[in-house]
């Protein structure tokens, strides 16, 4: 007669111990890298601002070829999507590939001005992640006139 084989189950799950093991150690994992993580969250947005605002440049430097001045503070970088009144040979379609002014890599809206300060012809600025003029690190302004860092 031929033997029967049983398949024994096991019925032992994880201990409590075990499960407290685990989670503190992706609690510790966890917190070394999430920091890292949002800190290139930070760094992605800086990057994103100062191309954006070399962008920006690119198109103020395309409008005045065609229009012989660069849209006023009152015109703002709207000029480089919406014919200003006073522009003779705005191009048609305008100056930016998506036909809308960007917003920072905060989603708030670049400073222009013209003319600028110090004489230049423009300044374009974000105000970094607080918003507000100044500060430091994250929350600095980012400037059309100043090398990127």
């Amino acid at each position: 007669m031929p033997k029967k084989r049983t398949l024994r189950k096991s019925s032992r799950g994880f201990t409590l111990l075990e499960l407290m093991v685990v989670l503190i150690i992706l609690s510790l994992l966890a917190m070394i890298a999430l920091p890292r993580f949002f800190s290139r969250v930070d760094e992605a947005k800086i990057t994103t601002s100062r191309v954006q605002i070399q962008n920006l440049e690119t198109a103020l430097r395309l409008f005045y070829l065609d229009n012989g001045f660069y849209p006023t503070t009152e015109q703002g970088l709207q000029a480089l999507v919406e014919a200003p009144g006073d522009a003779k040979h705005w191009r048609e379609g305008g100056y930016l590939e998506k036909k809308q002014v960007p917003k920072d890599g905060w989603g708030n809206p670049y400073l222009y001005r013209a003319p600028g300060e110090g004489g230049r012809e423009y300044d374009i600025l974000s105000l970094g992640r607080d918003g507000k003029e100044g500060g430091t690190g994250i929350d600095a302004d980012l400037k059309n006139w100043e090398e990127n860092e």
